[in-house]
């Protein structure tokens, strides 16, 4: 019989990516839940999904975390195996001026995953965290047992809070949960709000990019494919153990530190021309360097990051001149 996984935010980017990827699994039986929601492009998200439609082990559900019986009713009625959590409201800079959004579906809308786990005995929840729980750290590369009491935003707040709620459920309950720290995942369908989606629309619209920390700062530029690849291996390798309580975290990452310059160079090679850029001072809520040591997740699967970044822009730019016909 086939193993039921939930995975919450199944729109979204990554979400979209890690059902297209579990559906290969012949094992599993994949159901979806999203809300939709109009933070950007709802015509994206339905392309995501339309990804999977075709799928017959795959179901979706619109709905939203929050709306706790119609969740309740989901979860008793099909009974799922597994949980992956990747519903959130995301984006740094979006949460310095609507922290309430963040509220509701980043806090509210977790604890009500974490309770229909509890009660309907779920044998595994992952759930997404992020790099930015880090802050900044003088250290590199940027550790698992690092502290992480100093978020520079309200939504990195929120992702330290749904590490802390899944801790204190693990110990309390006896649950098996998991917690993916995230850097700076690129690729096609990607976010708009996101480099390089952000940067390529501006060039199309022949508008300038904003260029943060005059363009100084580095990140752990993480290809789609690699972060999903190595969810799917972690996952699998996870729950194919047994565990009377598990909880851990996990870095998602490339596991190296690139220059934005060199990012927005790669860019400008796959365009063929040069940006128009306004260079801006360190944006609030922005860390300056993400740097994630792999170390932790490789004593667990066999991982090694297959795309480097010249290749994935590559990659990305020629989906988004397919997808918009550029």
């Amino acid at each position: 019989m086939k193993k039921k996984v939930l995975i919450t935010g199944c729109a979204g980017f990554i979400g979209s990516k890690l059902a297209e990827k579990l559906l290969e699994i012949k094992k599993f039986k994949i159901y979806g839940i999203d809300n939709l929601n109009d933070y950007y492009d709802k015509k994206l998200k339905k392309k995501r999904l339309s990804n999977l439609d075709y799928k017959s082990n795959f179901k979706f559900y619109k709905l939203d975390l929050n709306n706790k019986k119609l969740l309740s009713k989901n979860f008793k009625r099909n009974k799922y195996d597994y949980v992956i959590n990747l519903a959130a409201q995301a984006g740094v800079r979006y949460s310095i001026t609507n922290p309430r959004k963040y509220f509701d579906s980043n806090l509210s809308g977790y604890f009500n995953i974490l309770e229909e786990c509890r009660l309907n005995k779920v044998k595994f929840l992952f759930f997404a965290s992020s790099s930015s729980v880090y802050g900044d750290q003088k250290k590199m590369p940027l550790k698992e047992t690092m502290n992480t009491d100093t978020p520079k935003s309200f939504y990195a707040a929120t992702k330290k809070s749904n590490e802390i709620m899944s801790y204190s459920y693990s110990k309390i309950y006896k649950m098996n949960i998991v917690g993916l720290r995230f850097f700076t995942v690129y690729g096609p369908y990607g976010r708009p709000d996101m480099t390089p989606f952000s940067f390529v629309k501006n060039f199309y619209k022949k508008l300038p990019i904003k260029i943060f920390s005059f363009g100084k700062h580095k990140r752990d530029f993480t290809y789609i494919d690699d972060a999903v690849i190595t969810v799917v291996d972690l996952f699998t390798t996870l729950i194919g153990k047994k565990h009377k309580s598990f909880y851990e975290v996990y870095n998602i990452a490339k596991g190296k530190s690139e220059k934005l310059s060199d990012y927005i160079k790669y860019l400008e090679y796959e365009l063929k021309s040069k940006f128009k850029k306004i260079y801006i001072k360190e944006q609030l809520g922005d860390v300056k360097n993400t740097f994630a040591d792999t170390n932790k997740i490789r004593k667990i699967i066999k991982y090694k990051s297959k795309v480097n970044l010249k290749s994935g822009v590559s990659k990305f730019v020629s989906w988004y001149k397919k997808y918009y016909n550029n």
